[in-house]
């Protein structure tokens, strides 16, 4: 069999979104707002497909790419399965950070440290209320994270 390549170059193409289905939007919306800082940018019902939309980010969606929360209206829980992982955010002091967060009742599932094999690289996760892992990265001051 013969596997023919061919490189496709998407021109001007970005990243626009991340999908996450969430359980309490609410909720979910209070811990991405008020725990990590980001901005409700746009929400969007559509009755007919009993759902909602909610995107998050930390600057326009224009710009950069945003989170987009979805809650199914006659959905009350999902499993999250083995194919996603995380989601992952650039900070500029993960020690401070995960402190913050932690004094503020997020769930912390691997303390701040450095990665194994790469010690200059230092890392910590969290859990949103859905159960999400996000990791946070330590980056340096020249990565322009706001």
């Amino acid at each position: 069999m013969s596997h023919l390549t061919h490189e496709v170059r998407l021109g001007g193409a970005r990243i626009l979104h991340a999908m996450l289905r969430v359980a309490d939007l609410e909720r979910s919306i209070d811990f991405y707002v008020t725990k990590l800082g980001m901005q409700s940018l746009r929400r969007e019902d559509f009755d007919q497909g009993r759902f909602t939309l909610v995107f998050l980010g930390f600057g326009p969606e224009e710009t950069g790419t945003v989170l987009e929360l979805t809650y199914n209206w006659d959905r009350p829980e999902y499993t999250q399965g083995s194919a996603f992982g995380h989601l992952a955010l650039g900070v500029k002091d993960v020690y401070a950070v995960v402190q913050q967060l932690s004094d503020s009742g997020v769930r912390v599932t691997r303390p701040p440290g450095p990665l194994a094999g790469r010690p200059s690289e230092k890392i910590a996760f969290i859990e949103d209320p859905d159960g999400y892992k996000i990791e946070l990265i330590e980056r340096p001051l020249s990565w322009n994270l706001g």
